[in-house]
């Protein structure tokens, strides 16, 4: 069991170490990022601890770590038998990097620096790129090729953010798509009406995360969004898009080996 957690944390950890390397030289200090708690529209709270200054979009980075403790935690059996290695490797990686996830982004949201900033935004492409890894192994099955270039080149992607100050937006954008198109085609191919409702949940759950922050100020003006605000929603969202993306990618898996 120890193995099947610590090999998936070592795959995270290694690439994002060397994202903290890169990050802390300075090598990225060129790249624009929203810095200031005039970026969030939920108010601060002085009596409270720092790192609960903005409790709500604090505090809900827990859930990134609960979501991950959870499904590394979650054993896997079919009809078909015991979870296959690579599957459990898959759903392994992608824990680890909601585990990940949730710490970088509260410190971005408490120290508001630009190197965690950066650091915030570069985690979230691996994220989306090891979806379109795992559709391809639903599709094709395992290939170790294919995921090193995959997440290769998501990684290397946020470096159009040198270049255009909207380079993660771009990059992002292309990556919600090919995942979106990924999405398409294996429930097109080996899904059923289950698997459909995870799907339509996890792609609006992931409308919800981009709108709702985008709208995060705008919402305020509602006196409902003025604790919980558009960006505490959003991250809402983007848990649910997280657990649905968990349960449509497995259910797929685990039916495809039943068919076989």
């Amino acid at each position: 069991m120890a193995e099947h957690i610590i090999q998936p944390l070592l795959h995270v950890t290694i690439p994002y170490c060397i994202c903290i390397a890169v990050a802390t030289l300075g090598l990225l200090d060129g790249v624009f990022t929203e810095l200031g708690l005039e970026y969030y529209a939920e108010k601060t709270v002085s009596w409270l601890p720092q790192f609960l200054t903005m409790p709500f979009n604090s505090s809900i980075n827990l859930g990134y770590i609960i979501l991950g403790v959870y499904w590394l935690s979650r054993e896997n059996t079919t009809a078909a038998g015991k979870e296959k290695p690579e599957l459990l490797y898959l759903k392994n990686v992608f824990a680890s990097m909601a585990l990940a996830y949730g710490p970088v982004q509260w410190i971005r949201i408490v120290t508001q620096t630009h190197r965690y900033a950066v650091l915030d935004q570069w985690f979230t492409l691996p994220i989306f790129a090891w979806v379109v890894v795992w559709c391809q192994y639903i599709c094709k099955g395992w290939s170790t090729m294919y995921t090193v270039k995959t997440e290769a080149v998501s990684i290397l992607s946020y470096l159009f953010t040198l270049f255009h100050s909207q380079g993660f937006e771009v990059a992002l954008g292309f990556h919600i798509l090919l995942v979106i198109t990924k999405g398409i085609y294996v429930q097109h191919r080996y899904g059923d009406t289950s698997s459909m409702n995870y799907f339509i949940l996890a792609v609006l759950s992931c409308i919800g995360f981009v709108v709702l922050k985008l709208l995060d100020h705008w919402l305020a003006q509602s006196v409902i969004f003025q604790r919980m605000t558009g960006h505490f929603w959003s991250k809402v969202c983007d848990l649910l898009q997280f657990h649905y993306t968990f349960r449509f990618l497995m259910y797929l898996s685990n039916a495809k080996r039943v068919k076989k």
